[in-house]
């Protein structure tokens, strides 16, 4: 019985440079290639020496030509997931996408500006700080703060331009 792995084996060094310029031309790509040549030698150096093989030129063509198809399937199926992935979790206004999270940098900014802000209100009165935040922070208006607190809704304006105005004063 002929050993067919060795024979594959000399086959492969013979044929190694016509296998990388034949998945080169099909893949569009020395790298690719080159990891579809290397697979054929991993796949070869792995088969049993009781394998029988008659064409050892057709086998190598024929295990390179399926490796690259499973290779452009497996491609294929993670660009469709990865197409899903990002449909389903970006937003795009036309053809551009719109980032669901702030840059990083204007992210910092708002941490920093928002500690700027609470520093500030702890220097101020208790009644301010209250409708300050019930307004700002928990988005309530203006008559909706009188009403909770039980003051005047121009007393909620005082209160918030009292605020507002420290805030200018600091360039927060």
């Amino acid at each position: 019985m002929i050993d067919a792995r060795g024979e594959l084996l000399s086959a492969y060094l013979d044929r190694r440079h016509d296998l990388m310029r034949f998945f080169t031309a099909r893949l569009r790509s020395a790298a690719a290639a080159e990891d579809i040549v290397q697979e054929i030698y991993l796949r070869i150096a792995g088969l049993s020496p009781k394998t029988e093989v008659h064409n050892p030129a057709g086998y190598l063509y024929r295990l390179g030509s399926n490796l690259m198809l499973d290779r452009l399937r497996s491609e294929r199926r993670t660009s469709i997931r990865d197409h899903e992935w990002r449909d389903s979790h970006h937003a795009t206004f036309g053809a551009d996408d719109v980032a669901d999270q702030p840059a990083a940098d204007d992210a910092v900014a708002a941490r920093q500006r928002l500690a700027a802000i609470i520093a500030l209100l702890r220097d101020l009165p208790e009644q301010t700080q209250r409708v300050f935040r019930m307004h700002k922070f928990d988005g309530l208006s203006h008559t909706e703060v009188a009403a909770r607190l039980g003051i005047s809704r121009s007393a909620v304006e005082k209160h918030v331009m009292t605020v507002l105005k420290r805030l200018a004063e600091r360039g927060v």
